[in-house]
């Protein structure tokens, strides 16, 4: 064996230990913990997300091309919505969900739902307070993590440690993860029809191509980035959506047996006293958190990016995001499974599941639609992550020279993820993800009070049947807050004006 396999198999380990005996009890916790805080936010402000995701962004007037005209001053909450959605549903949606029911059977699927309500809760305050500390960037707002870590916390040197290994984790390693995935998804839609091992230019060809279309929408700022994000998302949900309602509806009867196997594969009695309770739970808790990021320190730094009227409304659509990943596009995967196989052990490890189910049901042409498929996720992960990166590399410096270095490693990996085997590369960024979620998680738990003060001044607002408006002279006990001035909320009081006006 290589040192590198020798390596590979020690962080595996390693990986398998830190979940088990630091990342589950921690993510468990403090997810009751956020959700007792709140008042379960996660559940009875339901409604207001759906309200908050369709709120503008605050236009500001620029001069283009000789003339004045209004734009965008930053990102909707829906672009940003968007954009997280798009670096959260990635391939874990499809293979990593499929691993979960491999690894710990169909009950994994029933405590990925229970850990998607509850860290619906770790996503409201994380979403809020990466709002409530952003600032001010070229093209739209920044924050995340590293800046309520420094605001909130008082501690630069530490954000700054965070925002190194977070660009590590995300921006570089599970950038170059995606690409190899829409590699491996387009040669097995190849092998369906020839032997891909006669083409060997074939991942070099990919490589080059998405390197380029990375490059063609990275380089034209995040608004690029968000546009492009914006339109695929829904696109790509609704495809595998679609494709998930035809597959049960073609197997309507096997319904009833698929939510039975869930819902008992995760409480069967036999299975917790056997010890097989503890491989249920873990790959549910763990395969959910990596599948929609609730409490993980990521989608913040999207967050922090749209331009509202009140900090707790990204909270809120952020929170929905959760629901979007796990609820729906998580939910397909276990159907599309469970309904080809009800012995989960004879289909396969992970991906294979799902591409066996398709050619069961759809027939042999379903390769060349789930190769379309992990393209629109993996790609648009490249892109939200690349959008994780760049918030990151802002706290870091606002140099351009130092920007434009980092477009370019994301391009130039995105090229090298193509055409290289990764098992090490997952396993490092594994490892790495559980040290950052564990991070942001006691973060957030310390921040909580200010995130839940945020709150009831959006609560008493919304009691008064205002429109909720933020401004940091209204909460002056909070320090270090540089946006929420009235020139970042102008549109918005202009607004209520108006409806008071009209009313």
């Amino acid at each position: 064996m290589s040192f590198l396999d020798s390596l590979n198999e020690f962080l595996m380990s390693a990986e398998g230990f830190l979940w088990t005996w630091a990342g589950m009890p921690v993510v468990i916790l403090l997810g009751l913990y956020f959700t007792i805080r709140s008042g379960a936010v996660q559940l009875r402000m339901i409604p207001a997300m759906l309200g908050a995701i369709t709120q503008k962004a605050q236009r500001e007037e620029v001069r283009a091309g000789g003339r004045r005209e209004r734009r965008a001053k930053s990102l909707s909450a829906f672009q940003a919505f968007s954009v997280s959605a798009a670096a959260r549903v990635g391939t874990g949606n499809i293979s990593g969900v499929a691993g979960a029911i491999f690894l710990g059977g169909p009950g994994a699927v029933l405590w990925m739902w229970i850990m998607c309500v509850v860290g619906g809760a770790a996503s409201f305050i994380e979403s809020t307070l990466a709002q409530l500390w952003k600032t001010r960037a070229d093209d739209t707002y920044k924050g995340g993590p590293a800046f309520y870590i420094h605001r909130g916390l008082g501690s630069r040197g530490f954000g700054a440690f965070f925002a190194i290994l977070f660009i590590f984790c995300f921006a570089f390693a599970f950038t170059s993860l995606q690409a190899n995935t829409i590699v491996d998804a387009v040669s097995g839609a190849v092998a369906a029809y020839t032997d891909p091992e006669g083409l060997p230019w074939l991942p070099i060809l990919l490589g080059v191509l998405l390197a380029l279309l990375t490059a063609g929408i990275i380089f034209g700022g995040m608004r690029r980035v968000a546009a492009v994000a914006q339109n695929m998302v829904p696109v790509m949900a609704l495809i595998y959506l679609l494709i998930g309602i035809i597959i049960v509806g073609m197997n309507i009867g096997e319904l009833p047996r698929v939510i039975e196997q869930i819902v008992m594969g995760a409480v069967d009695p036999q299975a917790v006293f056997g010890g097989g309770f503890m491989a249920v739970l873990i790959n549910g808790v763990q395969r959910g958190m990596l599948s929609n990021e609730a409490g993980m320190g990521s989608v913040p730094n999207v967050a922090a990016t749209a331009s509202v009227s009140h900090p707790v409304k990204q909270g809120l659509v952020q929170t929905l995001g959760v629901y979007f990943d796990t609820l729906l596009v998580c939910s397909i995967t276990a159907f599309i499974v469970l309904v080809a196989f009800p012995d989960v052990s004879a289909g396969g490890e992970g991906l294979m599941m799902v591409q066996g189910s398709l050619a069961q049901n759809l027939g042999s042409w379903a390769a060349v639609l789930l190769a379309v498929i992990m393209f629109l996720l993996a790609f648009t992960s490249v892109l939200g992550n690349f959008s994780y990166g760049e918030a990151n590399m802002h706290f870091l410096t606002s140099k351009r020279g130092w920007h434009i270095a980092f477009g370019v490693a994301v391009v130039a990996l995105v090229f090298l993820g193509s055409v290289i085997a990764v098992d090490l590369a997952w396993t490092i960024a594994g490892v790495s993800m559980v040290f950052i979620a564990l991070i942001n998680l006691v973060v957030i738990a310390i921040l909580t009070p200010t995130a839940l003060k945020l709150l009831r001044h959006y609560n008493q607002q919304r009691a008064q049947g205002l429109d909720p408006i933020f401004l940091a002279s209204e909460l002056p006990e909070i320090k270090n807050v540089e946006v929420w001035e009235d020139e970042d909320v102008c549109d918005y009081l202009d607004e209520r004006k108006k409806a008071g006006a009209s009313a």
